[in-house]
């Protein structure tokens, strides 16, 4: 009777362990469900692994998201629970963040203010929010200026995009250059 006490003991440990991952899941697809830090709709970031996506459907043992590249990802319950998430959309606004890199000798004055300028006059920068262009480091072969201002969720990546663009182009225009990395190599006879 030991004998198959130990037997029965070694299968429940070893079906335990086996449904371990699937428990977690479920549990995680209830907790989603019941507190609900996303819904479907919402654009959330997975933080441990780094997916990201707009929120399709949420199952019980998974929740689905959709990448910006329309790619399906399919990502268990449990990890999402069990990790930290971010989730973009939970409010309206969304702060947007730039960071662009001058050269040392670039006017940095000039520098900011093109992009300040750029900023406020974008359609899409909430006006009612502080915009902020700052030094962010100083970097070995430039100097990394940040920009910060506020868009509404919806208006966050055409505008990111958009403002990258003008600033690209507004620094070709004015003559402000962005350092590229290179490597200079001596050769020796």
């Amino acid at each position: 009777t030991a004998t198959v006490a130990a037997a029965v003991a070694s299968c429940g440990v070893a079906i335990g362990l086996a449904l371990q991952g699937s428990l977690s899941n479920f549990a995680g697809g209830v907790l989603i469900l019941i507190l609900k830090p996303f819904e479907v709709g919402d654009y959330i970031i997975e933080d441990t692994n780094k997916n990201e996506g707009t929120v399709k459907e949420i199952q019980i043992f998974y929740t689905k998201l959709s990448t910006i590249d329309n790619k399906t990802i399919v990502i268990p319950n449990g990890i999402l629970t069990n990790n930290s998430l971010t989730n973009a959309t939970a409010k309206e606004e969304r702060r947007l963040d730039l960071k662009v890199d001058i050269s040392y000798e670039a006017d940095l004055k000039v520098a900011k203010s093109l992009i300040e300028r750029l900023l406020q006059e974008d359609p899409c920068i909430l006006k009612d929010e502080d915009i902020n262009v700052f030094v962010d480091s100083l970097g070995e072969s430039s100097v990394v200026l940040g920009a910060r201002a506020w868009v509404k969720n919806e208006e966050f990546w055409p505008t990111r995009w958009r403002l990258l663009e003008k600033i690209k182009l507004t620094f070709d225009e004015k003559g402000i250059e962005i350092p590229y990395q290179q490597v200079v190599v001596h050769m020796g006879t």
